[in-house]
């Protein structure tokens, strides 16, 4: 989002790669990493070439890998 307005993660929303990429705040090559590494949960149902972020397995990422202060 080039506006700068931090979109909200819905838990029941489904985002494409770019979308979870814009509410995370990272590129898709460091979100490619995330889902290689096991840290996002994603659908790819057969026959279709895209993939599909849950918002919960984002919000579930996050609350994972907090950093305690």
């Amino acid at each position: 989002m080039s506006n700068g307005v931090k979109r909200t993660i819905n838990n029941n929303a489904v985002y494409s790669r770019q979308e979870a990429a814009e509410v995370l705040g990272v590129s898709l090559s460091t979100l490619k990493k995330l889902i290689d590494a096991g840290y996002l949960r994603v659908s790819r149902p057969p026959g279709v070439r895209r993939i599909f972020i849950q918002g919960s397995s984002i919000l579930e990422m996050l609350q994972q890998t907090a950093v305690e202060r």
